[in-house]
């Protein structure tokens, strides 16, 4: 498949069990030793029978029994958190408002309440009305442990000219990391830095190889962050995918529509607008993207996909509004079916539904005058643009 890799020589004492098209070699066997080998991988969502296959090999073959129930990982979570901090030392939690950082927030509370502190960073780069939510969301229950810093022109300043995306990651993961510490200079105690840090941030942002062909991209919070931090990290999450931290939130009852909101990366709109940013582009894609998502929870479309933006290209093509010409930007569309986010398919629109969404974007956001919709799967391309 997109790998284009394959064994083309069976080894000694190994029988073949499942072959394909490409791969004569697809599931190999060694019977005494009980060994098994795959070309393909069994172990993500749109794999046919993939968990069968560990199901068998955990449960048939290795004879293990399971424990690893939710109630488990949240006991062993907080545990863990509790063994390691002293009485007097402070967590500073790093909030988003999606839904790792949200469902870390709530484990935090429930392992050292007093000792908490959650810091939601208004970056300018927010979906629309981000901020008020989030302060209607967690003002109650975390109410003497929630500060909100507005960081806007900050953001915008280092963000001038920077068009490479890897650049952007890097310059947004830094000055996160800078406001954290400039925070901790004026709080005493603070010793801790808590991201909801996921496996697949992992899987992209480090090469397991050492070549650096395999780096995908670099994650604001893995990649990003600087060599030197004067914080520890707490990243409780980082062997976990989104559908089981998702499923922890519902177990320890977090708000429902939190749990279930679309994931959204953390450098925010700066990559879902491809090129140089500025105010004015970024005021264009927010009306966009509430458009887009307002309308799939309108028409009953939402929790069927998994993830819902636009991205805002940077190329203007010729247009006609009314009897004038107009020259503006093209709006592209994404929504894709997943579970973990490890691999994705494009989601299926009827063609009215696209057709009126589209429609409604060109009149109503002055700046666009093209909507166009990405059919393309992970592999081979990332969910986010850039």
């Amino acid at each position: 498949m997109s790998h284009s890799d394959s064994v083309q020589k069976k080894p000694r004492n190994f029988s073949v069990i499942a072959y394909s098209d490409n791969s004569k070699f697809a599931i190999l066997e060694h019977v005494s030793k009980k060994i098994y080998s795959t070309q393909f991988h069994p172990e993500v969502y749109h794999t046919k029978n993939g968990k069968k296959i560990f199901f068998n090999f955990l449960f048939k073959i290795c004879k293990l029994k399971k424990n690893w129930t939710d109630n488990y990982k949240i006991l062993n979570i907080i545990n863990k958190i509790k063994d390691n901090i002293k009485n007097k030392e402070k967590v500073l939690c790093a909030l988003s408002g999606g839904v790792d950082s949200t469902v870390l927030a709530h484990l935090l509370l429930k392992a050292i309440k007093k000792n908490l502190i959650c810091i939601y960073v208004d970056t300018v780069l927010m979906r629309q009305g981000e901020t008020e939510e989030i302060k209607k969301a967690f003002k109650k229950k975390f109410k003497n442990s929630l500060h909100i810093v507005n960081a806007k022109n900050i953001f915008l300043k280092k963000l001038i000219n920077i068009s490479d995306p890897e650049k952007k990651r890097k310059i947004i993961g830094k000055t996160f990391i800078q406001i954290f510490e400039n925070f901790m200079k004026k709080n005493k105690n603070i010793k801790y830095l808590a991201q909801g840090t996921l496996y697949p941030d992992l899987i992209e942002s480090k090469s397991f190889s050492g070549s650096p062909t395999s780096i995908i991209k670099s994650h604001h919070n893995v990649g990003g962050l600087p060599k030197k931090m004067k914080l520890k990290l707490i990243e409780p999450f980082n062997e976990m995918f989104k559908d089981e931290v998702r499923k922890i939130g519902k177990f320890i009852g977090v708000n429902k529509l939190l749990i279930e909101r679309h994931p959204f990366p953390g450098p925010g709109l700066a990559i879902r607008i491809p090129g140089k940013i500025n105010e004015k582009k970024i005021e264009i894609l927010k009306k966009a993207d509430k458009i887009y998502i307002d309308e799939l929870k309108k028409r009953g479309l939402y929790k069927k996909i998994w993830q819902a933006f636009a991205i805002l290209l940077p190329i203007k093509t010729v247009g006609v509004m009314g009897d004038s010409r107009t020259y503006d930007f093209v709006c592209a569309l994404r929504a894709v079916t997943s579970t973990d986010g490890m691999t994705a398919n494009f989601f299926y629109f009827n063609n009215n539904d696209l057709s009126e969404i589209s429609n409604k974007i060109i009149n109503e956001v002055p700046g666009i005058n093209r909507v166009v919709y990405d059919v393309t799967s992970k592999p081979p391309g990332t969910i986010e643009w850039e």
